[in-house]
């Protein structure tokens, strides 16, 4: 049935990824206040300071290098998605632990995709030593791990629950 607690986890996952798809995950500041990099589900973005031009001071000038990373945005929003027909897949719960399954791997495709971006491509933007602040996004994607695991272990103790009741009849 639909009002059971995995229910509540695999939407809890849905409300996680939005999150993630709507906040920052990650930002670092340069040793000028103004130099910033910023990692989106969307976009990796650097703001820097290009330098003195024709007498205008350096805090003045910001050039701003953006990259896409399109594929992490569409990592979210495919566990969004494969969560949110999980809830009504509740009549086989093969199929949701499945789903659950598909949804761990790519979980940890996105925790691989944000840390390299965050802790190897980010490490050359301002000071190296500093890794950076890791933002809400960030924790709603550890949240979603979370509630994955959660959701994929109490349909497995349905399933179990389900299976020692058919030995009884």
């Amino acid at each position: 049935m639909i009002q059971r607690i995995q229910t509540v986890f695999l939407f809890l996952i849905v409300v996680a990824m939005g999150v993630a798809l709507a906040n920052p995950i990650w930002e670092k500041t340069g040793p000028i206040s103004t130099e910033i990099a910023q990692l989106t589900a969307l976009q990796y973005s650097q703001q820097q300071s290009a330098g003195a031009q024709a007498g205008v001071p350096q805090s003045q000038v910001p050039t701003t290098v953006i990259t896409s990373v399109w594929y992490l945005g569409l990592l979210l929003a495919l566990v969004a998605l494969s969560s949110l027909y999980a809830i009504f897949q509740y009549r086989n719960r093969l199929t949701q632990t499945a789903l659950c399954a598909v949804n761990a791997l790519m979980l940890t495709a996105i925790m691989g995709i944000v840390l390299y971006r965050t802790l190897y491509a980010g490490k050359e933007y301002g000071n190296p030593a500093d890794q950076g602040n890791f933002l809400l996004g960030f924790y709603a994607i550890i949240a979603a791990l979370l509630f994955n695991a959660l959701a994929n272990r109490f349909i497995r103790r349905d399933e179990k629950l389900v299976r020692g009741s058919d030995r009884l009849r």
